[in-house]
């Protein structure tokens, strides 16, 4: 029998040395095991993080320097001989790799048993790998002292191949240390309450162990970085592709489970799928190099040809009660809470977190969470009002204060704005001194921030985001925004999820620097329907396609000149570019680095 364990691992980003540490401190529980594994696998980057940009340089070692590293604290942990699987930033042979390292610690047969280079960098959506560091260009299986096992990392498992050559060259056990960011919200069929990739990658872990025969253990990472939530889920499959355990999402785990490996040989005998395919690849791959040795060499000038129309399809609907902005309100609230906690205590080591509490949905959605998050003693809600802010705006956010628990403060900014707008050549128009005010509140949130050791979280709504209706350098100016990838129909429906007064949700919204200003009159069209029209937009569906759910040409229109008008507003500065070191475009960190 061999014994599995896996550790869900949170590093803290750039700091090789205390993830080192953290290593050891697993070895420490696995010392205390009546049980310890014989196989222990940690994610892909443990030792690093895994979004790291040019930083990448800076952290990547050897895998001989990782060998040495881990000996020495497993030997402190006095943990027994065990085979580690780790997932780190490598250079080897003056190259920058995506690596996991396999060794064995402790015990005469201690020693670097195999290195896997990931082969399939990816670079795209949120993905940039192949910039940093340069690809792999093989997998191979290994033998260990109790059976032959193999390691791709991450992006390589998505890819058939991979498997198949792994379970071609003999591997029992297939390890994949993987650090994939959740996404997707909607709320799943079977309900588990778990992000959409998350399970999908389950879903794929069984594929493979069910088509190729043999064990597959996938080790995720868990933790943030700069927003992007990496929530664990990773779990030990057998040859017949059911999950044996499961670890649990948002939270560090150490999974345990016992397999028998001479499942692998009932499984293959059972369903030889890849006997069937041992026998006839030889002969396909043959007719594969037949094809491309026999075909015509390419056109270097090809006649040019009109390209096909385009064929219009009207966007997926789902079926008749599909509504593609419905969310898992519960794990919502869990990952956002995560996020708070994580971005304002773990990561950038502040106790205590200040709020700009106006009294509308958004401010009062985002401090229920940061006081879940926190603890309502850590939290401070400020009233900032201006003399023609609605009496309303007030006693709604009083409603919070009381409901939560928070701390608040309340600073009146009458006199800084009145006295800046009379300072200036002419009287401000109702746009520019409502700009004034958001500006104005930002200071005081800053300077509060300051007095209290406290970081700022914003309030801003992905509706308003992507339709530019915030003031720059004002509403989008606190470091942290939990509700920022929200639509507003979804921030209403969390809003009643967490218990936010139905006063305050159910009002029309309003930045409340006009007297009498709503937002949706300002927009010319309802919040609902600018959503989804933003969401298909967003999915690159063209306007006559998305016409065809209802839509009127002008309310798509309306929607896409605000949407592509607006880009400048959620961008930093434009600088003029003179060097090869340039910010931002060569010198790349992430915020959290």
């Amino acid at each position: 029998m061999l014994r599995i364990g896996v550790a869900q691992f949170r590093p803290t980003k750039a700091a090789y040395d205390e993830n080192v540490r953290g290593v050891g401190e697993v070895f420490r529980r696995v010392a205390s095991l009546p049980d310890p594994p014989d196989l222990l696998a940690f994610p892909e980057t443990a030792l690093t993080g895994y979004f790291l940009e040019g930083g990448v340089q800076e952290v990547a070692v050897t895998a001989e320097r990782v060998f040495e590293d881990l000996s020495r604290v497993h030997a402190a942990a006095g943990a027994p001989s065990l085979d580690v699987v780790i997932g780190f930033y490598e250079v080897w042979r003056t190259r920058l790799h995506n690596a996991a390292l396999v060794a064995t610690l402790g015990g005469p047969k201690a020693g670097i048993r195999h290195v896997h280079r990931k082969v399939f960098l990816p670079t795209y959506g949120v993905f940039d790998e192949e910039r940093f560091v340069e690809p792999g260009l093989a997998v191979e299986a290994f033998d260990l002292d109790w059976g032959r096992a193999a390691v791709i990392l991450c992006e390589d498992a998505w890819h058939s191949l991979m498997p198949t050559i792994a379970a071609l060259d003999g591997a029992q056990v297939l390890v994949i240390p993987s650090a994939s960011p959740a996404r997707g919200v909607s709320p799943a069929p079977e309900g588990d309450g778990r992000p959409e990739n998350v399970s999908r990658w389950e879903r794929t872990v069984q594929a493979i162990a069910s088509e190729h025969g043999y064990y597959v253990v996938l080790a995720q990472l868990v933790g943030f970085e700069g927003g992007k939530a990496f929530l664990g889920g990773s779990c030990v499959v057998d040859p017949r592709g059911e999950v044996l355990a499961r670890a649990p999402i948002f939270e560090d785990a150490l999974l345990q489970v016992e397999v028998d490996l001479d499942e692998v040989t009932r499984a293959r005998a059972e369903t030889p799928l890849l006997s069937d395919l041992e026998i006839r690849l030889p002969h396909l791959v043959d007719s594969l190099m037949h094809r491309r040795g026999t075909a015509s060499r390419p056109v270097l000038h090809p006649e040019v040809r009109t390209l096909p129309r385009r064929i219009m399809h009207p966007p997926r609907r789902g079926g008749v009660d599909y509504d593609p902005l419905a969310i898992d309100l519960e794990l919502v609230r869990r990952w956002l809470v995560e996020f708070i906690r994580d971005e304002v205590d773990r990561r950038r080591g502040f106790r205590h977190a200040v709020i700009g509490l106006s009294g509308g949905v958004d401010s009062a959605l985002v401090t229920y969470l940061a006081a879940e998050a926190l603890g309502p003693a850590n939290v401070t809600a400020m009233r900032m009002p201006y003399r023609t802010s609605s009496a309303e705006s007030l006693s709604h956010a009083q409603l919070v204060i009381e409901a939560t628990g928070v701390r608040s403060e309340t600073v009146e900014i009458s006199g800084a704005v009145d006295g800046l707008a009379a300072a200036l050549p002419e009287p401000p128009t109702p746009a520019r001194l409502g700009n004034i005010m958001a500006r104005a509140r930002m200071i005081v949130l800053f300077d509060r921030s300051a007095a209290l050791d406290a970081l700022p979280i914003g309030t801003g709504n992905k509706s308003e985001r992507l339709l530019g209706y915030f003031t720059w350098h004002a509403d989008d100016s606190p470091p942290v925004n939990p509700i920022g990838d929200l639509f507003k129909t979804q921030v209403w429906a969390l809003a009643r999820h967490v218990g936010v007064p139905d006063a305050i949700v159910d009002k029309p919204a309003t930045a409340d620097l006009i007297v009498g200003q709503t937002d949706e009159a300002d927009f010319g069209i309802s919040y609902r329907r600018a959503d989804l029209i933003l969401h298909w937009l967003l999915l690159g569906y063209r306007p006559e396609e998305i016409g065809t759910l209802g839509f009127s040409a002008e309310e798509i229109g309306l929607v896409r000149k605000r949407l592509e008008s607006t880009h400048w507003k959620r961008k930093l500065s434009t600088v003029a570019m003179l060097s090869p070191t340039a910010i931002g475009e060569y010198y790349l960190r992430p915020v959290d680095y």
